[in-house]
């Protein structure tokens, strides 16, 4: 069983930073391709960013290219999100997910696990 346990949301003005964190159980972290997604009310979820499983090769939305940095951590189980220069379109709530492929990285339909995701709400 894998679980995924997101945290790091809140409040946050336009231009500031949040650092999203997503705890993953289970003993094949390493095995799992890595990804956020995210989505806004009366929206579809859409695809942030994803990581490999040897953390070599990482992908964006164009949305958040420049202002995003994924990465994880082998020793704690743990992928991050990093987001600078928030907009107030960046709200939503944030997910992330596991095990997808690499070649479909964006698609969510990919992905076997996810977290119950965490809200993230930038205000002007």
């Amino acid at each position: 069983q894998v679980q995924l346990v997101e945290s790091g949301g809140g409040l946050v003005q336009a231009g500031g930073s949040l650092r999203l964190s997503c705890a993953v159980s289970g003993r094949t972290f390493s095995n799992y391709n890595m990804a956020w997604f995210r989505q806004a009310p009366g929206k579809e979820r859409e695809f942030v960013a994803a990581i490999a499983t040897n953390g070599g090769s990482t992908a964006y939305a164009d949305s958040v290219n420049g202002r995003s940095t994924i990465s994880r951590d082998r020793a704690k189980n743990s992928v991050y999100l990093q987001m600078n220069s928030l907009k107030l379109e960046d709200t939503a709530v944030y997910y992330c997910a596991a095990a997808g492929r690499w070649s479909r990285r964006w698609v969510a339909d990919e992905y076997d696990y996810w977290g119950q995701g965490t809200q993230v709400t930038v205000s002007s």
